[in-house]
């Protein structure tokens, strides 16, 4: 049975284990942007023995590139990216504890496995109403790698951000159950 919940982000791993895949969100507090060429970014700085570019422990990474944003707005259009990109990365991120990934279509079996391990979700961000996402941004912040424009990281304050848990922290997937529904 699909449940309505208001999460306040950082998301604490107490919290992601309640959460069912169909449940929908509304999540309010800080979300960082991060496509796969900041994802690729971070994790060659750990490499180096750098530090990660901000707190990643029960973080929230939305997997999107902000447009910029026009005079009064704190942000463009945000619409979530294709979250196969980060596949090669979301092992690593989960390992360091993040507890939540927002974007779109499917996602690798290795990223399951760590989201299971680690205690993460998935959360389904609807593509092509970037628009409409970003009315629920407050707060926009570049706060790493600006020479990669669009896929710098941003630290966002959102309210009321909605989705849909498509994976929860036990590895059930709409993915899965909800084509079988309907493969007739």
């Amino acid at each position: 049975m699909r449940k309505d919940f208001k999460l306040s982000a950082p998301l604490d791993k107490d919290t992601v284990s309640i959460l069912d895949a169909g449940d929908s969100v509304l999540i309010s507090g800080t979300v960082y942007t991060a496509r796969d060429a900041a994802h690729k970014k971070m994790i060659e700085g750990l490499n180096e023995g750098n530090n990660l570019p901000f707190d990643i422990k029960n973080s929230v990474i939305y997997f999107a590139g902000p447009a910029p944003a026009k005079k009064g707005e704190p942000i463009g259009s945000v619409g979530p990216t294709t979250s196969y990109r980060m596949d090669a990365y979301s092992p690593i991120t989960l390992k360091l504890g993040v507890s939540a990934f927002i974007g779109k279509g499917k996602i690798s079996k290795d990223v399951i496995d760590a989201m299971i391990k680690y205690k993460a979700v998935y959360i389904g961000a609807i593509g092509g109403a970037g628009a409409l996402l970003s009315s629920h941004v407050i707060e926009n912040e570049v706060i790493a790698y600006p020479e990669l424009g669009a896929e710098a990281v941003h630290k966002l304050t959102v309210k009321d951000f909605p989705g849909i848990v498509v994976i929860d922290s036990r590895g059930n997937n709409l993915y899965e159950t909800e084509y079988l529904k309907y493969k007739k």
